[in-house]
């Protein structure tokens, strides 16, 4: 792999975002919730203008992929950790749906883990979605308030997504990036086997 393909803007993007990660936990765990809430902002911003960077100028790569997967794990763990730090009291009411949803997205990173023995870097149409969907809601909550629609609109969007994602984790026999979603993994399987015959 040649320099060029790493050493790009959107994977700097991404590398900052996973240096950036102790500090963020940091103002977290010590109650830091105006500091928490800017840089925690700032993550979920530079998350979206990556992915836009490397898709307008081609700067798509294998490492690129992974490199935003692991970064996007990072800040999603720092935003549910700042939701248990400061926003306990708005989420307490709807605490069974938020569990529901955790234990989805602990399922799909498991199951990536046990049989690909790494993160998955499918950037699926409805993670990429659910990911803009979810930066909003962490945005609104850390910076305005909890909004309850926005927030099922979330939780049901990010299971669904999460549906999909295992799905394709079951179906295809070792790891690939940049999948676009469950409609083309099973069109390109029926493509496969009819040029097999």
């Amino acid at each position: 792999m040649g320099n060029k393909k790493i050493f790009n803007v959107p994977n700097a993007i991404s590398f900052y975002r996973i240096l950036a990660f102790p500090v963020i936990l940091y103002f977290a765990l010590t109650g830091k919730e105006v500091l928490f809430a800017v840089f925690i902002v700032i993550n979920l911003v530079s998350d979206v203008a990556d992915g836009l960077i490397a898709r307008a100028f081609k700067m798509e790569t294998e490492f690129g992929a992974r490199l935003d997967s692991t970064a996007d794990n990072f800040t999603y763990l720092l935003a549910f950790i700042g939701i248990f730090v400061f926003k306990l009291d708005d989420i307490l009411p709807h605490i069974v749906s938020f569990i529901v949803f955790i234990g989805f997205l602990v399922l799909q990173i498991s199951f990536s883990l046990i049989k690909f023995g790494r993160f998955s870097s499918f950037h699926l149409y409805s993670t990429k979605i659910g990911g803009y969907i979810q930066g909003a809601f962490f945005i609104t909550l850390f910076t305005y308030d909890f909004i309850t629609p926005f927030y099922y609109f979330m939780i049901t969007w990010g299971i669904l997504s999460c549906i999909e994602h295992i799905i394709i984790q079951i179906i295809i026999p070792e790891m690939r990036s940049n999948l676009k979603g469950l409609y083309w993994v099973l069109k390109q399987k029926r493509e496969e086997k009819i040029l097999k015959r």
